[in-house]
């Protein structure tokens, strides 16, 4: 059976959220293609719609949307996904997959263009206010609020002979 990890990531705010698909949801990802869009009824969240913006197989391969099939391919190119830039016009032969999901992909990632009625980037956003105002009082040379200090704890003394 084939089982992703959908990483679902909204533009505006520029979180992601991480999800587990498998059997019949998993099903439904099987032959569609980067930038192609799916309902979130198919991963159990109502309302939303995605569009498939890339992915990974199981031994990290990034996909590209420029590489047609579902294989492994050896690409020659000098930008893009899988890709640093070393020198200007330097070209680098890379091994990436296909732009088409197929069992053998281990992430797959969406992005949301319409949002359902729940917010499934609310437990996200209140830690991510968290680690700011965190970042925000370590600035101002304060004590951060999600640290606390441990009580200290003296070992006895150990009288020699």
């Amino acid at each position: 059976m084939a089982e992703f990890k959908v990483v679902i990531s909204d533009p505006k705010t520029g979180l992601s959220v991480q999800r587990e698909v498998k059997d019949t949801g998993a099903k439904a990802f099987l032959g569609l293609k980067i930038g192609d869009s799916i309902k979130g009824e198919t991963i159990d969240l109502q309302g939303y719609e995605f569009e498939i913006t890339g992915g990974s197989d199981f031994c990290g391969f990034p996909m590209r949307k420029d590489v047609l099939g579902v294989g492994r391919k050896k690409i020659l190119a000098y930008s893009g996904i899988g890709v640093r830039k070393q020198e200007k016009g330097m070209l680098q032969r890379k091994t990436v997959c296909g732009n088409t999901i197929h069992a053998k992909i281990a992430q797959v990632n969406l992005k949301a263009v319409k949002v359902g009625g729940t917010d499934i980037f609310s437990a996200v956003k209140s830690k991510a206010d968290a680690t700011k105002a965190d970042r925000a009082a370590k600035k101002s040379g304060e004590k951060p609020t999600s640290q606390q200090e441990a009580p200290k704890v003296e070992a006895p003394a150990v009288a020699t002979a």
